[in-house]
This record gives C-alpha cells, structure tokens and sequence, in this order.
C-alpha cells in the first residue's frame, strides 16, 4: 500500500494543541465546537480551490482519504459537508455568475461556514416529495417556507457556531401559482451568533458515539430571498427527475468521496490491533507470549490489513473510473454506489473484529475504535444511504437499462459468485408482472444489498490483481469474501467447508509474517492516539485521569445487632 500518492499534508496537525488536547472529560458542546475548528485547520492545509472543487482534482480525492479523520470524525463531516456539498454546488453555477466566486472563496478560506439542506424529517430518502417552498414574489424576490413540520431540514448542524453561516437550500420553485421543479437556494441562516430572522434551527440530542456535532432541525418562516438567491434558471425543466438529479449532483460526487473515507479507518484498526496484541502478553513472569500468537487473535487483523491494501487498489480504479466524463453518467453512479457498498461493509467489519479481539479495551472512544464505528454509521447514511443506493441500482441493472464494466478475470472466484447471484434474481424479474410489483418487493428487495456487494468484491478483485497488489493479500481478501457467502460457494463452486478453511488458513499464513511491514507501510500510527498501542501511551494517558483519592474509613462489617429474634444456634446452623 505505502502513502504513496497520499501526501500527508496534515502531519503537523495531530500533535499541535487543536488536536492533541484530551476531549474526553470535556463538555460535548465544547467538543462540537471544537470539531468547528479543526475542520478548518484541516480545511486550510489544502488551499482548495474552485477549480480542484470543479475538476475532482487529486487534492480533492486526497482530503477525503486524510488521515486527520481519526481524530475526530466530526470535522471531517463538517469540512466535506462545507466543500464538496455547499461550495461544490455553488462553484458550478459561479462558471456563469462570477458574482458568486466571493462566497466560494470565503467558504474555501473558512470566512464563512456552509451547509447542505436537502433531506426533511417526513421525507427523508424520498427526495422528490420535499415540501420545502421559495416563492417568487412580484418584487423579483423569493419567500422561503417550510409549510409543515415535516418539512422541517433535518440534520444539518445548523446552530450559530462563531462564523456567519449559509446554505444551500434545496425547494420547491413556485411561480405565478405553479410548481417548477426542485432548485437550490443560497440561504443565510445565522451571522455565528444569531439566527437569521425566519429562520428557526432546534438542536438535537447528540447522537452519542462518534465526536459529537451540532446537529438540527431547521424550519424556515416567510425568509425573504434576493433574485441572486436562486441557483438555474426559473422555466420549468421538460424532465422533473432529471432536473433533480442534475442540481444535486454533488451527492454522487459525495458518495464516492464519504467511501473514500473508510481507508484510513480499516488502516487504523489494523494498525491498533498489531500493535496492542503485540503488547498485550500472558503467561507468567519468566515467559510472557504475546497475544498475537493465537490464531484467533491474528484473524480478524490479518482480514482488516488484507481488506485494506485491496480496497486501496478499488479506490483508485473507482477514482479514476468515475472521473471519465464519457461514461454513462448512470454507471459512474454505480460505480460510486458499489464502492461505498463495499468499503462501509469492509470498515464495520474491521471494527467489529479488531476491537472484540482487544477485550475490554475495545469498548472505551478513547482506543478509537468504537467511536470510528459509530462515524462510519453515519457515513453509510450520508451522501446516499447504502441500501437505497443498492435497490435502485440493481433493479435497473436487472432492468437492462446499463450494465457495469465487465470482469477482466470471469474464472475467479468472486466474478462466479457475482454472476450466480445476478443470474438468480434476473430468474426471478422475469416471471414478475412489473418491477414494482409485490413479488420484486417480497423477492427481489432483500438481495439487492448483497448483490451490490458482490459486484464490489469482484471489482476489487480485478483491481488489486491488474495493480500488482502482494498475491497473499489478494488470496485472504477472497477467502474473507468466500466466507461471506459460505453455502453459495459450497453448492456452486465446489468449494466446501474443509476447502474454505484452508484457503483462508494458507492465506493467513502467507500474510502474518509480513504483518509489521505492512503496518508501517500504512502510515497512518501518527493518526493513532489510542493509548493501548504502546506502554508509553498508556502510562501517559493514565497519568492524565482524572484521580479521587481520601481519607475516608468505612466499616465493610457492622457490628453483630441480632438476628431478627432467631437464636445464634440457629443462625450458625443455617451457615
């Protein structure tokens, strides 16, 4: 794997006092403003510009496989909410309106904070039927309105935060009476330490496991809206869902990017489990073994390392894929879809499996693990959740509406079961009546998520082995794969249950001596501020508890007051 092509360009940032102060006794609105401010100084070590936001430019793909996210996952979701979402809509309509370049430039420079507000509470996935409102008024002007509570934008952290605030605000054009389609809004919504007038944002409980964020509710109230406010055009589009699809299409930008993410969590838990199970040691004094020696240890490690190096390979086939604007704009969709399919399920695995294996550790945010879980979560929801992403795909695959690139290896393994799956349920669509109908619901639904996966598997397949990723790693990325599908692969490739263990045994046992080198070839320990992965870390972070000390005395014995009437003979008995 290595950085290679991965410049670390915030290497000064972990140990400068923004990140390297303690969080964990702190205040979570403390924390969430926190997150504010190292957004920005993460922000500002890439000097992004508009033509990286337009061009998907290396600088760009780098942002989101930094890994500064381990420190704090909230930032992270702040700063591509604020870039790629707000800044990147903007930047797209500033080719024609340069009046709009100033506000570019100051939510790229961190003069100004921005958010996304798309999604509503009684909608959610179903984007088409948000009742948002922008009226246009006889002046030129537009009232902005959320007619119902359940059009109330949900989620984005929208509370003043010490910077003036906008967003771009996704709703109903209304002119004259009629309704022209979906259009987004530049919207002010606070000078960063009031509300706007009309605009109402109530905070939310924090979600409790990532690093807390202000998340809202925000409803809007007669907001007057300049002419400028509008992003396109005011004629009413021929095609409604492609009008929609084409003003929110930094979403599927954002898909590929939030996946992107997930990297740098699957380095972290290998890396952390290396180094806290070769730490970690039993026996007595004379021979202490570490726990790494066991199998059982070594397994869900030696997967998250594997899954790594071959999801390394994927992203830069996807990145690249997905950046040749001659494709069906459908399939880089897909392609987007599939590759944060899969890195979500690789990351959750790796989070689950690592930190289990590090007992009681596991369980603390303060070793990390957990609390990236919680974040990853968030992430597969975001940007396009991954089983919405997975129906809509597959269906239209099944559909024959576009297909996917082809396999470069059709015997492996992973393009059999990819092919299997597919067949089967095209088996199916074509005994049913509609594709809406009750047996694609009943039939078809529950298998799009791990068909879309199996598409993934395979396309990281074909990408490790075409960019020379080590064999072993390649040979344990597909029996962790096979072990996903166990029967399948028992009934149709002729690989049972005895086979299947020993593919991943061999291949376990190709990979765990090489196991330290390629840890350090990840690069990412610098990010790591889990104290367990080192007796200096530990006893630094102990010496930092905080600690309750007296002189109290309590008797743990009172002294004997009878037995409630019944004779000591009795009691003695009785014991």
């Amino acid at each position: 794997m290595s950085s290679e092509g991965y410049p670390r360009r915030t290497a000064n940032l972990p140990h400068s006092a923004l990140f390297a102060t303690p969080v964990h006794y702190m205040d979570h609105d403390d924390r969430a403003q926190l997150s504010y401010e190292k957004a920005k100084a993460i922000g500002l070590s890439y000097d992004m510009t508009i033509d990286d936001l337009l061009s998907l430019s290396p600088k760009f793909w780098q942002l989101h496989n930094d890994p500064a996210v381990l420190l704090d996952g909230g930032s992270i979701t702040l700063l591509t909410i604020q870039y790629n979402l707000c800044a990147g809509t903007i930047a797209r309509y500033a080719k024609r309106r340069p009046e709009l370049i100033p506000l570019v430039e100051d939510l790229l420079q961190y003069r100004k904070h921005g958010q996304y507000m798309m999604t509503e509470l009684g909608h959610g996935l179903d984007i088409g039927n948000i009742e948002t409102t922008a009226t246009l008024l006889p002046s030129g002007e537009f009232v902005l309105n959320s007619p119902t509570p359940a059009a109330a934008k949900f989620m984005p952290p929208t509370v003043p935060a010490g910077l003036p605030c906008v967003a771009v605000v996704f709703a109903k054009l209304i002119v004259n009476g009629d309704d022209r389609g979906h259009r987004p809004f530049v919207v002010p919504l606070n000078d960063g330490k009031q509300m706007c007038a009309g605009v109402q944002s109530r905070l939310l409980p924090y979600r409790g496991g990532p690093h807390p964020l202000t998340h809202s509710m925000t409803t809007f109230h007669n907001v007057r809206l300049s002419r400028g406010a509008l992003l396109g055009s005011l004629e009413k589009p021929a095609d409604m869902h492609a009008n929609l699809m084409d003003i929110i299409h930094r979403i599927t930008i954002g898909t590929l990017a939030l996946g992107c993410l997930a990297l740098p969590f699957m380095q972290c838990y290998a890396t952390i489990g290396t180094m806290y199970s070769l730490r970690r040691t039993i026996g007595g004094p004379a021979k202490r073994t570490p726990i790494l020696t066991f199998r059982t240890q070594q397994a869900p490690i030696l997967a998250a390392a594997a899954n790594a190096y071959v999801m390394q390979a994927l992203q830069r086939w996807a990145i690249e894929t997905f950046c040749d604007t001659r494709l069906d704009g459908r399939v880089r969709h897909g392609i987007a879809a599939i590759f944060k399919g899969v890195m979500v399920q690789h990351s959750q695995q790796g989070a689950l499996g690592v930190s289990e294996r590090c007992g009681a550790q596991g369980l603390f945010a303060h070793n990390q693990m957990t609390c990236l879980h919680n974040e990853m979560r968030g992430i597969a929801i975001a940007e396009g959740d991954v089983l919405g992403l997975a129906i809509r795909l597959v269906n239209e695959l099944l559909l024959g509406r576009y297909s996917m690139p082809p396999t470069s290896n059709p015997d492996s393994l992973l393009a059999r079961h990819e092919a299997g799956l597919f067949a089967e349920l095209r088996d199916i669509i074509k005994g049913v009546p509609h594709h809406r109908s009750a047996e694609v619901n009943r039939l078809i639904l529950p298998h799009c998520q791990p068909m879309m996966e199996a598409i993934g598997h395979r396309m990281a397949y074909d990408a490790a082995v075409a960019q020379g990723v080590r064999p072993a790693l390649v040979d344990l990325y597909v029996a962790n794969v096979v072990a996903l599908d166990a029967a399948w692969y028992a009934e149709h490739a002729g690989l049972g249950k005895a086979a299947q263990h020993a593919l991943a045994t061999r291949a376990m046992d190709a990979v765990l001596p090489v196991l330290g080198e390629l840890v350090k070839e990840m690069d990412v320990f610098a990010y790591v501020n889990a104290p367990i992965v080192s007796d200096e870390r530990w006893n630094e972070f102990v010496d930092g508890l905080k600690t309750f000390e007296g002189n109290a005395r309590v008797e743990a014995f009172s002294e004997p007051r009878g037995t409630l009437g019944v004779q000591p003979e009795m009691v003695r008995s009785h014991l």
